[in-house]
């Protein structure tokens, strides 16, 4: 399975994403580009699991080495490998560090096309402001469980998202 030729956007527009861990797991996964298989990467603690399904855009690379993660909001939850229809609602602009080191590690927000629920959101800021806390303090206690720091830099909408696809599948 070669997701690298997956272009990251369909024809009628609509993002394409990969899912590595579905909505509700404790298990992290991770796709192993050189096998083409999903590997189990870390369980989460008791009481901490993915809020929605997480996974990648094909084709870009972000500032930490990986593609470009993408939370997608969905009733039930996929599973690994499954490939969804989104669109993109915003990003969740980061930097992750750990000691000295600190990186960009921005969430990018996308909703998928078959969703029944709130089909009219078209940006983040019309998502209720508590589930984007909630969003935002999953990610900040799914890196202190690994030492690390998720400061949220701002809050943008499917523009400036769409720009940092571009450069990410540029290289940049």
């Amino acid at each position: 399975m070669n997701l690298e030729k997956l272009p990251s956007f369909s024809d009628d527009g609509s993002l394409q994403v990969v899912i590595e861990t579905p909505r509700g797991s404790r298990n992290k996964y991770s796709f192993d580009p050189e096998s083409g298989l999903f590997l189990l990467r870390k369980v989460l603690p008791l009481g901490m699991s993915f809020p929605y399904d997480f996974g990648f855009i094909p084709g870009t690379l972000a500032e930490d080495g990986d593609p470009l993660d993408v939370l997608v909001l969905m009733e039930e939850p996929a599973f690994a490998g499954c490939l969804l229809r989104c669109r993109l609602l915003g990003v969740i602009e980061a930097r992750q560090s750990e000691g000295r080191k600190s990186e960009r590690n921005d969430r990018l927000i996308a909703k998928t096309l078959v969703s029944r629920q709130e089909q009219d959101d078209q940006t983040l800021s019309e998502l209720p402001p508590d589930a984007l806390r909630e969003i935002e303090a999953f990610f900040a206690n799914y890196n202190a469980v690994d030492g690390k720091a998720f400061n949220v830099v701002r809050r943008s909408g499917p523009k400036r998202a769409r720009e940092i696809i571009e450069a990410a599948k540029r290289g940049e």
